[in-house]
């Protein structure tokens, strides 16, 4: 490797080569940018553009840094002696030189998990068979999903460049949509795929959510808001992960050694809308009890309140719940409450105090309490590690 070059420069000049056209891209900025605003001040060479743009001529920049995503000319950077943080793209591992890197293996499992709590007996999984992040993404789906006795049936692009056009695919996905059983719950590696999983939907008759229901990566409000259902989307702890990145670039252009560090890109929930908002339940009693736990999440409500909404027993309506679901009445009340306030702690600002009288908690105690048992962390850590900034 060549020696890095000695700049005069008191200010590190940084490269940053992320996409902005993306949610994932933009959140690794907003993070990089708070870092650089407490701990700066940096002077920074920014290209906006997508993910197939072209880097620019980096040799006469001086630059101190950079935190890049993978393109064909990136490693060359390494190379030079400059520090790289790489935010992965289409290599599973950068070692030795420092990544930020998405859990694929949680965010399919998350996935996996949000159709399996809707009820549902059939699954599919869409990607992009040339990625890493995104093969990853599926195969931890799948894994789930087999733990819980199902299979997941999975989309293979046309093998062409032509057939990988938007128009040849979008029909491709059509045919493939259209040999599904329905109703069908579908995986998509981003936002994006999920946009054009919906939009072939549309070319064989198949209602979202009612025959297909769709879930994308990246809750990139952008593309999710704008669809036709709007799109369930994992969101992802991008901001906080772009801090740390920024971070670590700085004790590397201060000497620090580039070990293969690893900068893990957390799931925080799922941001559902329109497009798997159903339940795919048969049991009418089993689906009256979901909706009444779902409708009553800002109540503390109890398994008699849900008993009370249904025409079962309380032993006839356990016995059927753990058949459909796999777990009983209360685990599915407390599941709900949990993911209602990781929702609030991770997409508003509400303060704790207003969360807990939000969610029906009698103080922050209480909710604290509740919280912990739940999921191991404090409401406070869990906020730090996943919330934007």
């Amino acid at each position: 490797m060549e020696k890095k070059p000695e700049h005069s420069a008191e200010t590190p000049a940084v490269l940053l080569f992320v996409e902005t056209s993306r949610e994932f891209g933009r959140g690794l900025l907003h993070g990089i940018a708070r870092y650089s605003r407490l701990h700066g001040p940096w002077r920074v060479y920014r290209w906006p553009g997508a993910l197939d743009s072209s880097l620019p001529e980096w040799k006469y920049l001086k630059i101190d840094g950079a935190i890049v995503r993978d393109v064909k000319v990136v490693e060359a950077l390494a190379h030079s002696g400059i520090p790289v943080v790489f935010a992965q793209h289409n290599k599973e591992s950068y070692a030795p030189f420092p990544s930020i890197i998405t859990d694929s293996a949680r965010i399919g499992s998350m996935a996996a998990e949000h159709f399996l709590d809707r009820g549902f007996q059939h699954f599919a999984y869409c990607g992009l068979d040339e990625f890493a992040w995104s093969r990853g993404r599926g195969q931890s789906f799948r894994q789930r999903l087999e733990q819980a006795g199902f299979t997941a049936d999975l989309y293979r692009a046309p093998a062409s460049k032509k057939g990988r056009a938007l128009r040849n695919e979008q029909n491709h996905i059509a045919d493939w949509l259209r040999g599904l059983p329905k109703p069908v719950a579908v995986m998509c590696c981003n936002d994006d795929r999920a946009l054009l999983v919906i939009e072939a939907c549309k070319l064989v008759n198949c209602g979202v959510p009612d025959d297909v229901a769709v879930l994308g990566v990246d809750n990139d409000v952008l593309v999710c808001d704008l669809a036709d259902p709007p799109i369930s989307s994992i969101a992802l702890n991008t901001d906080p992960a772009g801090y740390e990145a920024a971070r670590l670039l700085d004790d590397l252009m201060r000497g620090g050694a580039m070990t293969g560090q690893v900068i893990p890109v957390q799931p925080t929930h799922i941001v559902t809308r329109m497009s798997t908002d159903m339940l795919a339940v048969s049991d009418p009693d089993v689906a009256a009890a979901l909706r009444f736990i779902r409708r009553h999440v800002n109540r503390l409500i109890q398994v008699d309140d849900v008993v009370e909404a249904t025409a079962a027993s309380r032993r006839v309506l356990e016995k059927r719940f753990k058949a459909v679901l796999h777990r009983s009445v209360h685990q599915e009340i407390r599941r709900i409450r949990v993911n209602n306030i990781i929702r609030l702690l991770v997409g508003t600002d509400m303060s704790v105090t207003d969360i807990a009288a939000h969610c029906g908690f009698d103080g922050v105690e209480h909710i604290a309490r509740h919280f912990r048992k739940e999921t191991g962390v404090s409401l406070r850590e869990y906020r730090k590690r996943h919330a934007p900034r």
